[in-house]
């Protein structure tokens, strides 16, 4: 269903299923999320590559181009927050220890440079975003009502940024402080590298390239950061992906296999049974049953 609803406070929720290149720009800060299918946002010589496991974070005034997938039907969905709701939501989460500090005590400040990436699209952001849409997919209109959708779904997301942001610049084991932020922007972009190439054959040599850092310099910081190697980053992530497409596809499993990046039918078989305690094809017949 395609929609924008404008909110008093200026917060924009836009849902659109024209999958059509279109280039844009954020009007505020913004949580851009995938329902089926997938998005590839270009933003300058960024690709941030999202399907429905995950979303991004784009900061207010980003030129970016978004390109829809086309292996399933997708809907698009983003929030971009008025400045005058995010206001009031620190003010009244000023307090809120378990929201805005980190596991280190550490205050919980939104770093533009850091917190414009790639998240994984947890169940309780899910469920906040999806109650969201649902709301405005039914007509809903009540204002009060769609800032506590609001309101919950930034809740959902600051502490997704704790972690995925701040603990993990914490365990970075560097003496100043924007050291681990510099580390942490460059192993984002190794992160969001893997997302967006997950079914090429993605070489070390390129990785660490792409993310201005040595191989050895990445392998390390990436450990202590993902608390896995790149190699095993990206399996999780093609584990992932055929997983979506089990669901929500009917093509064969050795097409998946190619799809996703493998090689071998039989290795992936062997990886997902042990990711998942079943195989592909039983995983499929359970969700068809």
């Amino acid at each position: 269903m395609d929609y924008i609803k404008v909110l008093s406070n200026k917060c924009r929720i836009v849902s659109t299923t024209v999958p059509r290149p279109s280039a844009q720009v954020t009007e505020g800060f913004t949580l851009r999320f995938v329902f089926g299918g997938s998005d590839l946002c270009t933003v300058g010589r960024r690709q941030l590559y999202i399907q429905n496991d995950s979303f991004i974070v784009l900061n207010k005034g980003v030129p970016f181009t978004s390109n829809f997938g086309s292996l399933i039907p997708e809907c698009v969905f983003a929030i971009e927050f008025g400045e005058e709701f995010l206001n009031d939501f620190y003010l009244s989460h000023a307090f809120d220890d378990n929201l805005l500090i980190n596991a280190h005590g550490e205050l919980a400040v939104i770093l533009p440079e850091l917190a414009e990436t790639i998240y994984p699209f947890r169940m309780e952001i899910k469920h906040a975003v999806s109650k969201l849409k649902e709301y405005l997919d039914n007509g809903g209109h009540d204002e009060q009502q769609l800032n506590e959708y609001l309101s919950r779904c930034l809740s959902s997301y600051y502490r997704i940024y704790n972690e995925e942001i701040l603990n993990k610049a914490s365990n970075l084991n560097f003496l100043h402080y924007s050291t681990r932020v510099e580390i942490l922007r460059r192993l984002n972009l190794a992160k969001e590298y893997l997302y967006a190439n997950y079914n090429r054959n993605v070489n070390l040599d390129g990785l660490a390239d792409h993310a201005c850092l040595s191989v050895n310099h990445l392998l390390r910081t990436f450990k202590l950061a993902y608390d896995q190697s790149p190699h095993q980053f990206l399996i999780q992530l093609r584990l992932q992906r055929a997983q979506l497409l089990l669901t929500k596809t009917e093509y064969p499993i050795y097409e998946i296999v190619n799809m996703v990046g493998f090689k071998c039918t039989s290795s992936f078989i062997r990886l997902f049974r042990t990711r998942y305690k079943t195989t592909p094809l039983k995983y499929r017949n359970v969700l068809a049953a």
